[in-house]
């Protein structure tokens, strides 16, 4: 009785781990709004404090997200701030100087970023160009591209037509940069949750030579993630034009860091150890409240890169932890099964 008593109280202390382990990020983001509300009743828990950071906080998610896919195959994508900030330009500017309908140049801008995207993945996986190096060199080349299209000055939007500006306003109080967050989100989730193409990109982010030895292509389904990922964030490109209706060079860099850390970060949340959507959603959506409570509060206007800093060495903590983890776990499991075959 004592034994089956001891055993309950293990399993029930395991289970509890098991769920903050999972789900630690968000009951972290369940206290934070509760505290928030609590501390500024009048400010915090509003409908307009919402829809802001809803509407503020929709590049980034698609940022995220975009992020999270090269990732889940273990390559860098540092250019995904030069990206949209060239995209953002590029919309406003077509609009201005050309005659072409703003559905015509988003499809244009979403065709830009694939072609950039496949350029990225066959420098990484044919050229052979490490991730890191092969995103920063041709994200910096992009940065010069919107310098040369902007001289270095603001892009003023002159008769934006009403049905792109449409696309940062608001419907039924909720922004609708939001419902592009939730289509794309679920379609990623579906594909790593159910897809065998998820499943592909998981493979090889865990182990690329023992992908390749069942079939599974590095050239091919690492290509089609930094084009997947550069599609996502042409569109989110094309959103934040319509928000700030304004194109200016230095405002896409600054987009690197949240998202960044978001990616990662998520990785520490709902499956821990792997790229996920659900997580990079909570993470984004944590780091935001957290710099928005804050900032009412009266913080200064750097806590954000300080806390985005902060959350993005712990989450890179983890990484390692959890790679080291389950390094010593392979080793362990191969170790008892040569003594098995031993005996």
């Amino acid at each position: 009785m004592e034994k089956s008593s001891g055993q309950l109280k293990k399993t029930a202390s395991q289970s509890i781990l098991q769920f903050f382990s999972n789900y630690g990020l968000a009951v972290f983001l369940g206290t934070l709004i509760v505290v928030f509300s609590a501390l500024m009743p009048d400010t915090f828990p509003t409908a307009f404090n919402l829809r802001t950071m809803l509407n503020t906080q929709s590049v980034v998610l698609l940022l995220a997200l975009a992020e999270m896919v090269p990732l889940s195959t273990d390559n860098f994508d540092l250019s995904v701030g030069y990206l949209v900030g060239l995209v953002h330009i590029v919309m406003i500017s077509l609009q201005n100087v050309t005659a072409l309908p703003w559905g015509v140049i988003v499809v244009i801008m979403i065709a830009m970023g694939a072609v950039y995207g496949f350029i990225n993945g066959t420098l990484i996986t044919r050229v052979g160009i490490h991730a890191f190096i092969a995103t920063l060199g041709s994200g910096t080349i992009l940065y010069g591209i919107g310098f040369w299209v902007t001289g270095g000055a603001q892009v003023l939007g002159k008769d934006l037509a009403a049905g792109f500006l449409k696309l940062g306003l608001n419907v039924f109080g909720i922004p609708i940069p939001i419902f592009f967050v939730i289509v794309i989100g679920a379609i990623l989730w579906l594909v790593y949750e159910y897809l065998p193409l998820g499943r592909y990109f998981y493979a090889l982010g865990a182990n690329t030579r023992a992908a390749e030895l069942v079939g599974i292509s590095r050239v091919k389904y690492v290509t089609l993630t930094f084009i997947i990922s550069s599609v996502i964030v042409s569109i989110a490109g094309v959103i934040l034009a319509s928000q700030l209706r304004v194109g200016q060079i230095s405002t896409g860099p600054n987009y690197l860091l949240p998202a960044f850390t978001g990616a990662l970060l998520g990785a520490t949340s709902i499956r821990p150890g792997r790229m996920n959507v659900g997580g990079t959603v909570v993470a984004v959506l944590m780091l935001a409240v957290a710099v928005s409570g804050l900032q009412q509060m009266g913080a200064e206007f750097f806590v954000e890169p300080l806390f985005n800093g902060s959350m993005l060495i712990v989450a890179v903590s983890f990484a390692v932890y959890t790679a080291r983890r389950r390094v010593l776990t392979t080793v362990k499991m191969e170790e008892l099964e040569n003594e098995q075959s031993k005996k």
